[in-house]
């Protein structure tokens, strides 16, 4: 994740401690969780672990990573075999566990999940599309501890239904937020750039003021499930979404609204953070520059900071490289898989700088950008070393 917030704004925001190693203590946001014990060094983190607890969807969005429909998939984790990799989880001492799917409000044990990983100390988050939150369910997720509930939408209105797959999701989904804001539940926008959306970003901007949404993630596509390359922002539309995304940041924080804004899966996203400093802040620019080397970027991510569990009890490198498993948990614990550098693609996601070639490889910007995402490189090639097919940076920018 690039916070936009902390580096081009200069505004502290919740997790500082873990994505770039310290934090001032300034003003957080109300009801912003506090982030446990800070890592000595990015490669040393823990990492957040994404529980897709199931496949099924009442939604059939036109770019789900899982491929997920509205019908029952037979083989998920039981309510036991849950808490004991919860108990694994929290032994392990990731920083926070988020509940994904499909859609997980459709799993009817997730509050007894949820409430149980809350118990033993891990925060609680989820990912869900928002159209199952009526006010008791916020009511309940704000009880049981969910630190942070991040609502999916990819545009407004019918854009938005047309990526749902469902006439009325937009409406459905409006109300879920309200009913977050309502009940005092920390709530939060994700929105996977497209095509066929990135124009929509100052309606999403201000939709995010209007609703009074804490936060909210621009998560660039990864090319797995239904996720298509030929879907992605050409290099120039990713240069466009990220002025518009940069633009609007400074203005909420301007005007003294403390928003938290990121971008996702795309790590150059903070180089060219660094070089609009550069020409706008240059006394700021060195200072920035020091976070994201000290972050790493993708050198950090996933298979180090991140990781997946799928809803058959499968781990992943991320949510989006189900088609690479390192073991089940069923048969090995989490913690033992995770750290466990026998397969071939796990060693080198924990040490990529002598993995990665190509663009990437000769980028004099790799301290920072860490080779960005690994998956998208090696959905494009077939090769997870390879470059990111993503970067929108100009070899004159790079070199």
């Amino acid at each position: 994740m690039i916070d936009i917030t902390r580096l081009y704004c200069d505004r502290d925001t919740p997790a500082d401690a873990l994505r770039y190693g310290h934090g001032r203590k300034g003003k957080q946001m109300a009801g912003a969780p506090n982030i446990p014990r800070r890592p000595r060094s990015a490669s040393e983190r823990r990492p957040v672990v994404v529980w897709n607890t199931s496949r099924t969807c009442n939604l059939k969005c036109v770019h789900c990573y899982t491929d997920s429909e509205a019908k029952k998939y037979e083989g998920e984790l039981t309510t036991e075999e849950g808490k004991t990799l919860i108990e694994d989880l929290a032994s392990f001492q990731i920083p926070a566990l988020l509940f994904s799917g499909g859609e997980p409000l459709m799993r009817k044990d997730l509050f007894e999940l949820a409430g149980y990983a809350a118990s033993l100390g891990i925060r609680p988050t989820l990912s869900t599309n928002g159209t199952l939150i009526t006010l008791e369910t916020a009511r309940k997720l704000k009880d049981i501890g969910f630190t942070y509930v991040g609502i999916s939408l990819d545009g407004i209105g019918e854009v938005n239904d047309t990526f749902r797959g469902h006439e009325g999701a937009f409406k459905k989904t409006m109300q879920g937020f309200r009913n977050c804001v309502e009940v005092g539940q920390r709530v939060g926008l994700r929105l996977t750039l497209t095509r066929h959306n990135y124009r929509d970003l100052h309606n999403i901007f201000d939709f995010i003021e209007a609703e009074n949404i804490d936060r909210a993630c621009f998560y660039h596509l990864v090319y797995s499930g239904r996720g298509k390359d030929t879907d992605d922002l050409t290099h120039e539309e990713s240069r466009d979404a990220m002025d518009i995304i940069l633009a609007r940041t400074k203005d909420f924080h301007d005007r003294g609204l403390e928003k938290d804004i990121l971008t996702v899966d795309n790590h150059v996203d903070g180089i060219y953070l660094y070089m609009k400093l550069r020409e706008e802040a240059p006394e700021r620019a060195e200072a920035v520059m020091k976070l994201l080397r000290w972050n790493g970027g993708g050198m950090f991510s996933s298979g180090v900071g991140i990781g997946d569990i799928d809803f058959l009890g499968n781990v992943h490198p991320d949510q989006f490289w189900m088609h690479h498993t390192f073991g089940n948990v069923r048969e090995r614990p989490f913690s033992v898989i995770w750290m466990d550098t026998s397969d071939p693609v796990m060693k080198g996601l924990k040490d990529r700088r002598g993995h990665i070639h190509g663009r990437c490889r000769s980028c004099k910007w790799f301290d920072a950008c860490g080779g960005a995402m690994r998956a998208r490189a090696d959905l494009y090639y077939g090769d997870p070393w390879g470059p990111d097919p993503a970067c929108y940076l100009t070899d004159e920018e790079i070199s």
